[in-house]
């Protein structure tokens, strides 16, 4: 059986992982751990634990537990002093709180959730993104460069501070991967930061797994804005320190009244100037648009998209390029 394992976190990984869970392969996914915004941010500063939300939403996408677990792990409280919190979050708080160690707080929640893949933490130290910007600006904290949606500079370099080392689990994985997938999501938040933990850009370097990169739909404001595919694919790749294999790059219509909402957010769809010269063959342009728009909760003060990739749609091309 062919090992897959997917990089990153956030509503991305949410979405690869949902689609290819039903494929005949042993699935694994390693987890940034560097959210510092929403729910996560609070628990980690209040009460001094390592951010839940990533781990939180890859444990779901991965449940193959009733409806109704899955419904409360996602759950976002509307009022009162937990207002804004998920219920996730908080349970894989109070679990860390109780277990001798983190790895118990994940099987104690693989077990409730039924999980059928491995969530593995990409690090268990404690650590901040840093991002510095060609004009010189250095900003802290995941949320702060998530949310800087006004900048026009470009980000020259990101880093941890402190540097951390990677949970050995996270290594031997890659090590052992047929495939590797990155994306879809944030460029700079959610894909590159499991490549700054000491140990993962060089175990990405010596994998003999192949790396399937799935391209955003749209760019994102203060971190690749007006970023073309090859622009997206040029700074990943100065991370990883070696080329991507295959690249899934949408070819579908996006309704006009969602490419004006994105452009009020001073984004836009990523201009495709891919061929077959640049990247040895290796792009898949397929229709890969979620045609249903996401609806934001009351409870949820952060900044989200509307729009998604169709995980169904994901999981037929990644079948099709791992050949089972």
């Amino acid at each position: 059986m062919k090992k897959i394992t997917v990089l990153g976190g956030g509503t991305g990984t949410f979405v690869v992982l949902s689609g290819i869970k039903r494929l005949p392969i042993d699935l694994g996914v390693i987890v940034t751990m560097m959210d510092s915004g929403g729910s996560t941010g609070r628990l980690r500063d209040q009460l001094g634990v390592l951010p839940p939300g990533d781990l939180r939403q890859c444990l779901v996408a991965l449940s193959e537990a009733p409806e109704l677990w899955r419904k409360l792990f996602l759950y976002r409280f509307e009022r009162g002093d937990f207002k804004g919190h998920n219920f996730g979050n908080i349970f894989l708080s109070a679990l860390e709180k109780v277990s001798q160690n983190y790895d118990q707080v994940l099987d104690t929640a693989s077990y409730v959730l039924k999980t059928s893949g491995m969530v593995i933490p990409v690090t268990f130290e404690k650590t901040t993104l840093c991002a510095q910007y060609e004009n010189g600006k250095l900003l802290k904290g995941e949320t702060y460069i998530d949310e800087n949606h006004a900048e026009i500079s470009k980000i020259k370099r990101t880093f941890l501070e402190p540097s951390v080392s990677a949970n050995p689990k996270a290594i031997t994985r890659i090590k052992d991967s047929n495939y590797l997938i990155m994306g879809p999501g944030d460029l700079y938040t959610s894909i590159i930061p499991t490549l700054l933990v000491d140990g993962m850009r060089e175990a990405v370097i010596h994998t003999k797994a192949k790396i399937i990169y799935v391209m955003n739909l749209m760019t994102k404001s203060g971190q690749t804005s007006n970023y073309t595919a090859q622009d997206h694919i040029k700074d990943l790749e100065s991370y990883l320190g070696r080329k991507l294999d295959h690249i899934i790059i949408n070819n579908g219509k996006i309704p006009e009244d969602i490419i004006q909402w994105y452009i009020t957010h001073n984004e836009k769809p990523v201009i495709n100037d891919l061929d077959k010269a640049c990247c040895n063959g290796a792009v898949v342009e397929k229709d890969v648009v979620d045609n249903v728009s996401i609806v934001k909760g009351r409870a949820d003060v952060l900044t989200r998209s509307i729009l998604r990739h169709d995980s169904q749609k994901l999981a037929d091309i990644i079948r099709t390029l791992i050949n089972i």
